[in-house]
């Protein structure tokens, strides 16, 4: 006979996660099936010759409301990035900080060449807009592009390119600015409300902190589903299991891998390259972000992980994450990328080691003013993940403990 469950959930990403330990506290028997050999999805960190390499740079806002009480913050031991960035451009690095967490930085930063002064006020007259914002009011807000927005707003084109593509290019994983004002308006309200952070172990431990409240031999890894017909599915070790609800914690187009009838409308994905090297010192040496404020350049964003936290590199060493937006396979890749960080930093680059090089095609579905999720398909099948919401950690929990939500209601 087969395994019988309320619930079975296909995916242990970040979704598929929330969405388990919501069933799982209303008792409901609930099955989370993982093809990998870890949960978390695209949330991964590997170990490397002593070093902590997250796939692809990402960091936890510590504002966002959900995540945050999912959560055990304290125990993932976050360590915070300076509220601001270095912006490289005309050959120097400079310093533009959020003043009114840094006042300290007030004359450094608003004499800064990126921007004029105008600008720098209009920023800290968003920011008091957006957080009196609720994120609903910021939801039914009308939509449309984060470059539209900004022109709206009257940012001069200068600040736009020198800012605002680097920084919003390294969360959106486009610099275009096509991104949706409102998911502009969310993150932005995030970041005036707390911090970008990394977990001192690296992102990993936020799904393995989630997949650790789990019953045992409720998360199975390694686990392919080969066939899903109904509320009946067959692994690839032909253990045959029967379900009332059926979860799909995936991205649209495996759904229809899985079940082709479904269908799905396929979105299209935001892909980067994440370049890691050891270096014997940062050339930082303060946690902050530096970014690329020129037009042209491979680099868009760099961050040494080290700095925030010791755990990401053996002793005497520091681990520089550099990111470029979309796919580069270029074998020269990484002395390409030293070539121009030298102009960032000096001769010391060429005592850099390049560690890995991470091409991630699928790391965010695209995110566009006024766009539509993937339908939902007809219960007993339920499909969830940041696609469902925004493009973010927040998004993908929010997804997860929606649906499962949906199912406890019906039962």
């Amino acid at each position: 006979m087969p395994a019988q469950y309320q619930t079975v959930i296909i995916g242990a990403g970040l979704s598929g996660l929330a969405c388990a330990l919501e069933l799982q506290n209303a008792g409901h028997k609930t099955l989370l099936l993982e093809a990998s050999d870890a949960p978390g999805g695209r949330v991964r960190t590997d170990q490397l010759d002593g070093f902590l390499l997250d796939r692809g740079f990402q960091v936890y806002l510590d504002a966002y409301p959900t995540a945050s009480q999912l959560l055990d913050l304290p125990a993932l031991d976050l360590k915070t990035f300076e509220p601001g960035a270095l912006v490289f451009h005309d050959q120097k690095l400079h310093r533009v900080m959020d003043v009114f967490r840094r006042p300290q930085h007030l004359l450094s930063s608003a004499t800064a060449p990126i921007g004029t002064l105008l600008d720098k006020l209009r920023v800290a007259l968003l920011r008091t807009r957006i957080r009196n914002s609720s994120l609903d009011t910021i939801a039914n807000r009308p939509d449309t592009s984060t470059q539209t927005y900004l022109e709206n707003v009257r940012f001069s084109p200068r600040f736009i390119d020198t800012f605002f593509r680097s920084f919003y290019g390294g969360i959106f994983l486009e610099n275009e600015l096509r991104t949706s004002s409102r998911m502009f308006e969310f993150t932005f309200k995030m970041f005036s409300h707390g911090s970008a952070t990394l977990p001192a172990h690296g992102m990993q431990q936020i799904p393995a902190q989630l997949a650790s409240r789990l019953h045992p031999d409720t998360l199975r890894l390694n686990t392919p589903v080969q066939t899903l017909t109904g509320t009946t599915l067959i692994l690839e070790n032909g253990e045959q299991i029967q379900a009332d609800n059926i979860v799909l914690a995936l991205p649209a187009d495996s759904a229809n891998k899985l079940m082709p009838d479904l269908n799905l409308p396929v979105p299209t994905w935001r892909s980067v390259t994440n370049l890691y090297f050891a270096a014997p010192q940062s050339p930082l040496n303060e946690p902050i972000i530096a970014l690329n404020g020129n037009k042209h350049g491979l680099i868009n964003n760099l961050s040494v992980p080290s700095d925030l936290s010791p755990h990401y590199a053996p002793e005497g060493q520091a681990l520089i994450s550099a990111s470029i937006l979309g796919l580069n396979e270029s074998p020269d890749l990484p002395n390409q990328a030293l070539a121009e960080l030298a102009s960032w930093f000096g001769p010391q680059v060429h005592q850099w080691k390049h560690l890995r090089t991470d091409l991630i095609p699928k790391a965010l579905p695209d995110q566009l003013p006024n766009s539509s999720p993937p339908p939902q398909p007809q219960p007993p099948l339920f499909l969830c993940g940041d696609h469902q919401t925004s493009a973010s950690i927040e998004g993908a929990f929010t997804s997860g403990q929606q649906i499962a939500k949906r199912i406890l209601a019906a039962h």
